[in-house]
């Protein structure tokens, strides 16, 4: 008899711990699903915004390739979002099987990115960039996804060159536009939105100090990301820990 009882209050209490794991894991699984359509929300928001919004967006190649990056986000969230509320609330083994499908695929690509960004580590360098613009840097031509990308970059963070201005010298920028000391994508504005208006262009073009931002991007996309990278980096740990 005392077995017997022993042996139903165990089941019990395996009984409202599997429960109480299931409503974490809802719970848990609901908060991702609201972060999920939050992102979808706000990418859909900027690509239809009436006000003017997307055509700033659609001018910036490194804005517009962020939009995506958010909707890709938010798409990924809301599905694994969906999954896991569902599966776990209904107990659904298709759908769980889903979710633990979704969650291994997200891990693989995490690992791959982190081999690639390994084997590549040397490509991500400021001597490599610097390599990189004074090579194909050409200043104005919008055709040129290279030139493009680099302009988006200097004029979204304000930023000048890879470490300064000075990596201009002996450029192909400088060969193809030997009157001007910088390009106008590093020029100070006077306006962040609607029409650029440079405090004076003339005056920057010529490589006065005060009229260009001297900041180099390396440092100033580093300084932007490291503090999303170290939230971002620790979210996904806490994420795939609990997972």
């Amino acid at each position: 008899m005392g077995q017997g009882e022993a042996s139903a209050r165990g089941t019990t209490m395996e009984g409202d711990c599997l429960s109480c794991i299931k409503y974490l894991m809802f719970v848990f699984n609901f908060l991702i699903f609201l972060g999920g359509s939050f992102l979808l929300g706000v990418g859909v928001w900027v690509l239809v915004d009436p006000t003017g919004f997307r055509e700033i967006v659609a001018a910036n190649p490194l804005l517009f390739t962020g939009v995506y990056i958010i909707l890709g986000m938010g798409g990924m969230l809301f599905l694994l979002g969906f999954l896991g509320c569902c599966g776990a609330i209904r107990e659904n083994k298709c759908l769980l099987l889903l979710f633990f499908m979704l969650i291994l695929l997200i891990f693989l690509a995490e690992l791959a990115a982190a081999i690639l960004a390994f084997i590549f580590r040397e490509h991500l360098t400021r001597e490599y960039f610097t390599k990189e613009l004074k090579r194909h840097y050409q200043g104005y031509n919008n055709t040129d996804v290279f030139t493009s990308t680099w302009n988006a970059i200097m004029t979204t963070f304000d930023c000048c060159g890879v470490n300064s201005p000075e990596d201009f010298k002996d450029s192909l920028f400088r060969l193809i536009n030997q009157n001007h000391m910088v390009p106008e994508a590093c020029c100070q504005r006077a306006s962040q939105t609607g029409d650029v208006a440079y405090i004076s262009q003339e005056q920057c073009l010529l490589g006065s100090m005060m009229y260009r931002n001297n900041k180099g991007c390396y440092s100033a996309v580093v300084d932007y990301f490291e503090l999303y990278i170290y939230v971002a980096g620790a979210l996904a740990i806490v994420v795939l820990t609990i997972e």
